[in-house]
């Protein structure tokens, strides 16, 4: 029996968010719908926001907005949002991401969204994940 459950753990996906730092910073975190990916290239600076939808792509929209609920909710949205050429992934660039990577350290669920799609991401375990990200723009102040 042990071995049973022990095999239905490994076999199932661990959605986890993971920070990686190197020459281009990233955050990433996947649920069996989609994924988020934040991006920091510091020799621009530039911060990428992109979010993959698996089954169903983004439709045009004139406006993309984020949602973050737990203790410290914040609600941004920007008409500057570009989609991948299969409408799979939706883009947002911008030079500061600090309201964004705010919402996703303090809060409880993220939710991604424009006028006919919304995706919901747990935050859970983000936080440290977060901080480990914004280490990258801080290195270069070193």
């Amino acid at each position: 029996m042990r071995f049973v459950l022990l095999s239905l753990l490994l076999g199932s996906p661990a959605y986890a968010w993971n920070a990686t730092i190197g020459k281009i910073c990233t955050l990433t975190h996947e649920t069996e719908a989609e994924e988020i990916r934040l991006t920091y290239d510091p020799a621009q600076p530039l911060y990428t926001l992109e979010i993959t939808r698996r089954a169903e792509g983004w439709t045009q929209s004139p406006w993309f907005a984020m949602r973050f609920e737990g203790p410290n909710p914040i609600e941004i949205g920007t008409p500057r949002h570009t989609l991948s050429d299969d409408a799979m992934s939706l883009f947002v660039s911008d030079t500061g991401f600090g309201n964004v990577l705010d919402g996703l350290e303090f809060n409880q669920t993220a939710y991604a969204f424009t006028q006919d799609h919304l995706s919901e991401f747990s935050l859970e375990g983000a936080a440290p994940e977060v901080r480990k990200f914004r280490t990258c723009a801080a290195s270069l102040l070193s």
